[in-house]
């Protein structure tokens, strides 16, 4: 029998939990041609979340079109150029004549090449001069616009991993040019989300950057136990196999309700129960996980300073005053100084989050085997 339990790719429809609300109001924007911007960590499920929404829209609506790009491996502004012409030219495209029909008429500045598999289903393919998209970059950035208007269609761009574009040579520029193209189009949306709060918030959140006040911000918030609880119920009940509500709420809460975890160490619980889940499974199911993902956590751990795995170590702890005399000297942690920039360094590295003066990590099983394996 099938395992139930989906992680690791895009969630379909009967493994997607709750977010009735999330959908809502991403569509309600969506449809008003508002911008949005989706800020939650990593492997929280915002992508499935906006891929289902926009297939949603599109399905109701066919004067919606909608595009994904995601630049998580985009690494500067001529790749950025030739993923986005790419997606746009594709996504608004049903036949290779048609796509080919659009690289003709919407660009005259800059005469790109293309590249065409046999396979008719498959995607086209773009080379730019990257002289000619300096003297000319709205033209590919209003290039949306330019066939939105034409073909007479509402057009949803979705750009995963926005972040990134932080790390481009001369990022402050090139936002003022992504900016002062997007902010004129009148037939495009733009959902723009990323996984590191602190980053996106210095984009969209920082008066003085130019995409203060671009779109509409959106935290996406963990599901909820209830509903964490109710689907896991629901799932071993579909595949013959029970589990009671305080276990199935037990596991969610053992890895802090985060989607990608709770559907894997509901799998793993699920394979070891042959009729009747218990809470010595679900223990054994969770020491199970922190040991296979044993290697990857050591190896992220041997990638910091001494500084900072002693700053986990408090954290660990469970130290409230972590700039306090005591524990600065308890945990060998330097200064006060030093404790922000250590604090700062392991946000960059997408290892803690921090809001509103609390501190977590992103990875809620890093954080068990870190107290159980790693600082024993």
């Amino acid at each position: 029998m099938e395992a139930p339990f989906i992680y690791g790719k895009m969630v379909e429809k009967k493994a997607f939990v709750n977010r009735v609300e999330d959908i809502n109001v991403l569509t309600q924007n969506m449809k008003a041609q508002n911008n949005i911007i989706l800020i939650s960590p990593r492997r929280w499920g915002k992508t499935s979340l906006v891929q289902r929404t926009v297939k949603q829209l599109v399905s109701k609506d066919k004067n919606y079109k909608s595009c994904f790009i995601d630049i998580y491996k985009v690494q500067n502004e001529n790749d950025f150029y030739k993923a986005f012409a790419e997606a746009i030219i594709n996504a608004t495209s049903g036949k290779i004549d048609e796509a080919m029909d659009s690289v003709k008429n919407f660009f005259s500045a800059i005469v790109p090449k293309l590249s065409v598999n046999p396979d008719p289903n498959s995607e086209i393919s773009l080379s730019m001069d990257w002289e000619e998209i300096k003297k000319s970059p709205d033209e590919i950035l209003n290039l949306p616009e330019s066939i939105a208007k034409k073909k007479k269609i509402k057009l949803v761009i979705c750009i995963d991993e926005f972040q990134n574009i932080g790390s481009f040579e001369n990022p402050l520029a090139f936002q003022e040019k992504l900016r002062a193209s997007w902010q004129y189009h009148q037939n495009v949306s733009y959902c723009i989300f990323g996984s590191k709060r602190h980053m996106m918030m210095e984009l969209f959140g920082a008066s003085e950057m130019p995409f203060y006040k671009f779109g509409s911000l959106m935290f996406l918030e963990k599901i909820s136990t209830a509903h964490w609880a109710k689907y896991i119920q629901k799932e071993f009940k579909r595949t013959s196999k029970l589990i009671s509500k305080e276990d199935a709420t037990y596991l969610a809460e053992a890895v802090e309700n985060h989607s990608y975890y709770v559907q894997q160490l509901a799998q793993l619980v699920w394979f070891r129960t042959a009729h009747k889940c218990t809470s010595e499974i679900v223990d054994l199911a969770l020491d199970s996980l922190q040991l296979q993902l044993s290697m990857l956590y050591r190896q992220i751990t041997d990638t910091l300073s001494k500084k900072q795995v002693n700053y986990l170590h408090a954290l660990i702890n469970d130290e409230k005053e972590l700039s306090s005399k005591a524990t600065i000297e308890k945990y060998n942690l330097g200064t006060t100084g030093t404790v922000a920039r250590v604090r700062s360094s392991l946000e960059d590295k997408d290892v803690l989050d921090y809001l509103h003066k609390n501190i977590s990590f992103n990875d809620p099983v890093y954080r068990l085997w870190l107290k159980n394996y790693y600082f024993v």
